[in-house]
């Protein structure tokens, strides 16, 4: 099992800070056609309603994610938490990217509840691992991108360096088809019971869309 602790001075500049962790076997595979129907037809729909009530930088867990990001030193416009990069996107019509079985649960746990949520290949992380603010000058070759400057972002990391954040993750530990365990996070700004709740379902979409077995959750606070 992974071991993660939050640094004591991101809990001092947001002592709100909760991350939770859901560790499990799977067999990664390419898509699950079930869960992008309940995508399709259920949470697009329920996520344009909330745009619709709340307006983006409002939405419940978004909110509180953008204050968040102001109390480490990163612009929360510039630099968005996941949740909010994806919200947006299925607001202007986009849809989203078909990645692979996990990082599309991943994907839907993040929209339905507000939060980031990042999940990594376990062979590719130490077993020690430490949630805090990211260093000045520290970058890391994003998925898909170039090097990102994660200074001030909340960042996830082992003693070789940075793995991922709350924005946008490394390639490092990125997820294929070649992982067989794998570490899901949930990464809270809030101090509501919506970590619980995520957790929960997020165990039970791990299960049914990505047939994750040997599951273990905790909350790290």
């Amino acid at each position: 099992m992974k071991s993660l602790r939050i640094d004591p001075g991101m809990k001092e500049k947001w002592p709100q800070t909760r991350v939770g962790c859901l560790q499990y076997q799977v067999k990664v595979e390419k898509k699950n056609e079930d869960m992008w129907s309940y995508l399709k037809k259920d949470v697009f729909k329920k996520t344009r309603d909330a745009i619709f009530d709340y307006g983006v930088n409002d939405i419940p867990n978004i909110k509180e994610s953008r204050l968040a990001y102001k109390a480490f030193g990163k612009d929360p416009s510039r630099y968005r938490v996941s949740s909010e990069a994806l919200i947006r996107r299925i607001g202007q019509g986009k849809g989203l990217y078909e990645v692979n079985t996990v990082v599309d649960v991943n994907n839907l746990i993040s929209i339905e509840s507000g939060f980031s949520v990042g999940s990594y290949d376990c062979s590719k992380i130490a077993d020690q691992l430490i949630f805090r603010i990211g260093r000045d000058g520290e970058t890391y070759k994003g998925i898909g991108k170039e090097e990102i400057k994660i200074d001030c972002l909340p960042v996830l990391a082992d003693a070789e360096g940075a793995i991922g954040s709350s924005t946008s993750d490394s390639e490092r530990a990125m997820i294929t088809e070649d992982a067989t365990e794998v570490l899901t996070l949930i990464y809270s700004f809030s101090d509501s019971q919506d970590l619980e709740k995520a957790m929960e379902y997020g165990k039970k979409y791990l299960e049914q869309y990505a047939g994750a077995s040997d599951i273990h959750c905790w909350i790290v606070e």
